[in-house]
């Protein structure tokens, strides 16, 4: 994607362009420094001194700003915003009122740079500053209200910017712990299973076992039999095991939306998902291809197609061969590179036709479509969400 999401450093040439020109566009009020330079009659001395400052404050005021969130201490911030605090009261009063309006930069980046117990001070500190030389330099009176109002609200605003980041930060983290968690505890209860399925298993094996030894040399009859309940316990004991392994890899299609739901939006797509579905009386095979199906789909998106909308449709329809269920994804990408044989749709494909189902993925109109179906049981109509 191109765009940087709440919180996320840019992580590559693309994403930082976008964020310097996001952050660039609010230069646009610098515009009456430059007008003044241009045609406020000042001498070569002066201009030298103006254009000099102005490019070392914008300079200053974006390291800064670019800076913000990555662990920068409070003291080393305070001495870059009190150095371009001198050098904005150097270039007014030197210059004229119409360098009054960096102060606002000055109160925008300290509202972005500090925490909020700083910023609360600062900010007005700074607006007071900017008000004290408005009324101080000459002409600075017509700037005073006109400026000092966006110095507030502007640093202020950014306080709530930086919280905002702060908390979406948290959040994420959080959710890659709750994340790590569930996988840990998924893992702990497939030991807990596979621990009560083979315990006894192997403990009947193990003394059927030394039972046969002591009786192969003078009842090989029944050390035979003993040989046979030990095959017929590790066979059962091999099919218990590859239900259980199943069960867990076999993914169920409601989590597989939620976890779509999950990824689109970290991805920045907008998503339209269907509710909870009702998949009563959907066989077990058919619920696992569709899921299959949908991860397949939204990985697409997400990783290759470059989309920026996505909707996904899950219904119920009879035909001819009686009721199937239709998953139906839809992106306004590009769809992306498709993959060898084996892998991604073709294996897709493959698995939907073992449990009965067919595929049609290809481009439409507007991006890439997915269309899945499998069998379904008897049953009313589930709907497609929005």
């Amino acid at each position: 994607m191109s765009g940087v999401g709440i919180g996320q450093r840019p992580e590559n040439r693309r994403q930082r362009l976008v964020k310097s020109l996001w952050t660039g566009i609010w230069l646009i009020y610098l515009s009456a420094p430059v007008s003044d330079l241009l045609g406020g009659g000042h001498g070569t001395g002066a201009r030298v001194l103006g254009w000099t400052g102005l490019v070392a404050f914008v300079a200053w005021y974006m390291a800064l700003l670019f800076r913000t969130g990555r662990g920068e201490r409070d003291d080393l911030v305070l001495v870059s915003l009190a150095v371009l605090a001198a050098e904005s009261t150097l270039l007014c009063v030197t210059l004229g009122p119409d360098w009054l309006v960096l102060f606002v930069y000055v109160s925008i980046a300290s509202g972005a740079a500090l925490p909020l117990r700083m910023s609360r001070w600062t900010v007005p500190g700074t607006s007071a500053l900017m008000a004290a030389l408005a009324l101080v330099v000459p002409g600075g009176h017509g700037y005073l209200w006109g400026l000092l109002i966006p110095a507030l609200l502007g640093g202020f605003a950014m306080t709530g910017v930086r919280e905002l980041v702060r908390t979406t930060i948290a959040l994420r983290e959080a959710r890659a712990t709750v994340a790590q968690l569930a996988a840990n505890e998924e893992r702990l209860r497939l030991a807990r299973d596979l621990h009560d399925l083979l315990g006894h298993s192997l403990s009947l094996i193990t003394l059927k076992s030394e039972l046969a030894g002591r009786m192969l040399p003078d009842h090989p009859d029944k050390a035979a039999q003993q040989v046979a309940d030990i095959e017929q316990v590790s066979r059962q004991a091999l099919v218990d095991v590859r239900e259980a392994v199943t069960g867990y890899r076999r993914p169920r299609l409601t989590a597989e939306l939620a976890g779509a739901r999950m990824a689109l939006a970290t991805a920045g797509v907008s998503a339209e998902l269907p509710a909870e579905p009702d998949l009563a009386g959907v066989p077990e095979g058919s619920e696992s291809a569709l899921a299959w199906a949908l991860r397949e789909a939204v990985t697409n998106v997400v990783r290759h197609s470059g989309a920026r909308r996505c909707s996904v449709d899950l219904v119920r329809r009879q035909t001819l061969d009686g009721p199937v269920l239709e998953l139906s994804v839809e992106d306004n990408g590009s769809g992306g590179k498709g993959n060898g044989p084996g892998n991604g749709l073709t294996g897709l494909s493959e698995r939907l036709e073992k449990a009965g189902g067919t595929l049609e993925a290809g481009r439409v109109r507007q991006g890439f479509r997915l269309l899945a179906r499998v069998p379904a049981g008897a049953g009313a109509d589930i709907g497609s969400g929005t």
